[in-house]
This record gives C-alpha cells, sequence and structure tokens, in this order.
C-alpha cells in the first residue's frame, strides 16, 4: 500500500497517472486492433461492430458501480489506517462483482440482438452487429473481475500490476485478432465473431493474471474466501458510491444510443465514420481520464485523513495538468484528423463524416478533462451524486435540441457536433459548481485545515 496523504502531489499523481494511461491506451488497442480488421470486412461490419460495441458504455457503467465503490472505500480505509475494512471492502466487491457478470451475460444474449436491431442503418450492419456481441459478451462480463481488482489496487496506490497485465492482454489480442478475423495461418477467417472471440480470450487471461497476482504477491489486500458471502451491509455501502457513478456511464451509454439513432437516418457509411471517429476520441481522452483515475484516490486518502487543503490541492493541479494535455490534443485534431481518420475509414462519406466529427468535436477536449477531474474529486470524497447530475444535465442541453433540429429542413450532422461541443461546455461549467459547494459543505475553510506546525 502506498501512503498518498504524504508527500509531492504532484508527484503523486504522475507515478500513477503515466502507468494508468499506459494501461488504458493499451486497453483502447483492443477496440482499434479490431477496428483496424472489421474494416477489411466492408462498412456494414464496421458499422454493426460500432453499434453492438456500444452495449460496452451499459456494461461499463455497471463496471463503474462496483469499481468506484472499491476504490472510493479501500482508499478511505487506507487513509484511516483500516487495512481489515479494506479487506472486507474487496472481498464483498468481488461477490458483487460475480452477480454482475452473470446478469450481464444473461441479458446480453437475451436483449442484445434486439437493441442492435434498432441502431443498425441496413440488415447487413444489425446482422454483422448481432455476430459480434455474441462473442464479445463473454469480455464484457469478466470485465467486473478485471476492473475490480484493479480499482482495489488503485485504492491503495498501486497500479503498475493493472498497467502490465493490460499490456500483455493487448498483445495476446493483436496476435489473436488477424489469426480469428482475416483467418491467417488456418485458412478459416470468423470475420466479425472472430474480432469478439479475440477480446474474450485475451480478457480472460487478463483475469486470471491479476487473480495470480493477488494470491502470490498482493499484501495489503487478498482473496478470503470466508468473507465472500454476500454482506448487505458492505454492498450498500458499495452501491451507494457506486451507483450514481454507474448512472453518469449509463447516460453516457443513452447519449451514444441516441447519437447511433440520428445517424441511422444519414446511412451506414455515416455510422461507420462515427464509430471510428468516436473510438479514436475515447483514445485520446486517456491521458486526462488517467490524470482524473490518479486523483481519485489521491482525493480519497487525503479525505479520509482529514487532510483538506491537501484535497484542494489536488483538485487544482490534476485540473491544470489534464487541461494542458487537452489542449495539445485539441490543437492536433484541427489539423490531423483526416490523417488519423483515414487509417480505419477508407470509404469517402464514411471518412468525411469521421473527420468532421473529430475536427468539431475536439473543441470540447478541454471541457471534458475538466469534468473528468471532477468526477474524480466527488468520487475521492464518496458523494457521486454530483457527477450524475452533471451528465444528466446533457439530456437537456444536448438531446432536446438535437430532437428540435432533427424536424427541421435543412438538417445537417455538422450541427449536432456543434451541439454537443456547447452542452460539454456547458456541462464544465456546472461540474465546477459542484465541486465547490462540495467542498464549502464537506471541508475545513483553508486556514483551519492547515497543519498548525506550517
Amino acid at each position: 500500500m502506498k501512503d498518498l496523504t504524504v508527500g509531492s502531489i504532484v508527484k503523486n499523481i504522475l507515478q500513477m497517472a503515466l502507468p494508468i494511461a499506459a494501461g488504458m491506451f493499451f486497453q483502447t488497442l483492443y477496440f482499434l486492433i479490431d477496428l483496424y480488421f472489421v474494416a477489411g470486412l466492408g462498412d456494414a461490419a464496421l458499422a454493426g461492430v460500432g453499434a453492438a460495441g456500444n452495449v460496452m458504455f451499459m456494461v461499463f457503467a455497471a463496471t463503474q458501480v462496483v469499481g468506484v465503490g472499491t476504490v472510493t472505500l479501500i482508499s478511505h480505509a487506507a487513509g484511516r489506517k483500516d487495512q481489515n475494512d479494506a479487506i472486507l471492502v474487496f472481498n464483498q466487491s468481488l461477490a458483487l462483482s460475480a452477480s454482475c457478470a452473470a446478469l450481464t451475460v444473461l441479458l446480453g444474449y437475451l436483449l442484445g440482438p434486439g437493441y442492435v436491431g434498432t441502431l443498425g442503418a441496413s440488415a447487413a450492419t444489425v446482422a454483422a452487429g448481432i455476430e459480434y456481441l455474441q462473442w464479445f459478451l463473454p469480455s464484457l462480463a469478466l470485465q467486473f473481475a478485471l476492473v475490480v481488482m484493479g480499482s482495489a489496487l488503485r485504492g491503495t496506490g498501486i497500479v503498475q500490476p493493472t498497467m502490465v497485465v493490460q499490456v500483455l492482454t493487448v498483445i495476446l489480442n493483436a496476435v489473436l485478432a488477424p489469426v480469428l478475423i482475416a483467418g491467417w495461418g488456418t485458412g478459416h477467417p470468423m470475420g466479425v465473431a472472430g474480432a469478439g472471440l479475440a477480446s474474450s480470450i485475451a480478457v480472460l487471461v487478463g483475469v486470471v493474471m491479476l487473480a495470480l497476482y493477488f494470491h502470490s504477491l498482493e499484501k495489503y489486500v487478498g482473496f478470503v474466501p470466508a468473507l465472500w458471502r454476500p454482506k448487505l451491509a458492505t454492498w450498500r455501502r458499495l452501491l451507494r458510491i457506486g451507483l450514481p457513478a454507474g448512472g453518469e456511464f449509463l447516460l453516457m451509454f443513452v447519449l451514444m444510443a441516441f447519437l447511433y439513432w440520428i445517424l441511422s437516418r444519414f446511412g451506414p457509411d455515416a455510422q461507420a465514420g462515427f464509430g471510428v471517429g468516436m473510438r479514436i476520441m475515447q483514445s485520446m481522452f486517456l491521458p486526462a481520464m488517467a490524470v482524473a483515475f490518479a486523483a481519485a484516490p489521491i482525493v480519497g486518502q487525503n479525505f479520509a485523513a482529514g487532510k483538506s487543503l491537501r484535497v484542494r490541492e489536488t483538485f487544482a493541479l490534476a485540473t491544470l495538468i489534464g487541461s494542458c494535455v487537452m489542449v495539445f490534443l485539441t490543437l492536433f485534431c484541427q489539423w490531423g484528423s483526416a490523417w488519423v481518420i483515414g487509417a480505419f475509414a477508407k470509404d469517402a462519406t464514411a471518412l468525411a463524416v469521421g473527420s468532421q466529427y473529430l475536427r468539431v468535436i475536439s473543441w470540447n477536449f478541454l471541457a471534458s478533462g475538466v469534468v473528468f477531474t471532477c468526477s474524480a474529486v466527488f468520487q475521492g470524497m464518496g458523494n457521486t451524486v454530483p457527477a450524475m447530475i452533471s451528465s444528466a444535465s446533457r439530456l437537456v442541453s444536448f438531446v432536446l435540441p438535437v430532437l428540435w433540429m432533427a424536424r427541421q429542413p435543412h438538417f445537417e450532422l455538422i450541427q449536432v457536433w456543434y451541439a454537443s461541443v456547447a452542452s460539454v461546455a456547458l456541462q464544465a461549467v456546472l461540474s465546477l459548481w459542484l465541486v465547490r459547494r462540495e467542498f464549502k459543505r464537506r471541508l475545513l475553510p483553508v486556514a483551519q485545515s492547515v497543519p498548525s506546525s506550517a
């Protein structure tokens, strides 16, 4: 366990953020590798995988329920120096994640085909999306165990093992993707099904590797089978923090589904271009997200230890670091969006849609970085409701205006992208106001939070 209540805050952020960013980058390569090989199967396959992959947002929302609750409660236990509570929370998180994984598989196979059918712009797109989802679902279910173990380590200030596992699983996925998708070496290409199977095998290997690490090397928290029997009091603690955080991700899923529904009237080429642009945008968000992921346990440990000044400083420094990264990425997208999209989309329409999307949407990168950092502060302080309120504001500031614009005779896609930029800017302003309110309510005034020895 690493004590994050002492030492340089900038050093703590960077020491955690760099491995997290590396791990998240390689995690994103899962999707970019699949995307590259699936693109060779045609626009219908590309659009289908993009539509089916949107289910990932719903599953990630559920993993956030368990993961955010785990990292917050374990960071609080570490800040209080209460190892027994950290062990209890970790093992109860495993029990809760197993239940969620089983439910994911059940609902995915029952309801997934109908969901994909509502988003596909053509019969071929729907068929490809359903086939991909059937083989991709096991990887989504296994994400629960992966997230819980990674969150437990992050709550104690340890991030390197998770990064190493993510790198190795991506290498495995990179090897399996051409073999299963295109049939390299076997002569039996599986197409989009191979993309889903490659991810499922790679995630399974990652779960096994992290489990072996906990069994053999982890000393602060570990597997205690006697604590796997559900304890409702601990589950309530996890869900009280995790459910609003999961709701925040679920709202992202709703927004993505809404965008695919709007795009369906423009055809599969437009959906394919948007799918590529969205995946690339997500990969560009990784550095700022890594800074936010690092800030959450730092805030958590210091909040539990009563060090209010360090909580405020962590927020300010994380916001500054994330903002610098996002400004650089915005400038890059203004000149390099067509080049990046062209590596994945060859169709002229898909290339045009993806390039335009990335170029316009990059103007909300800075605001998005601020939103990420604010959410991390809410997680660290154990109150994730404000973050969900912030995300929910986009249902008003984005969905309603786009629905109105879609009814107009000269509706164009670029109007959707500009509406998104405006809505994220408003969300960032709201998030900053909510953070300020949370600091006033739950932290000591600055003058009182400075130790007398200072």
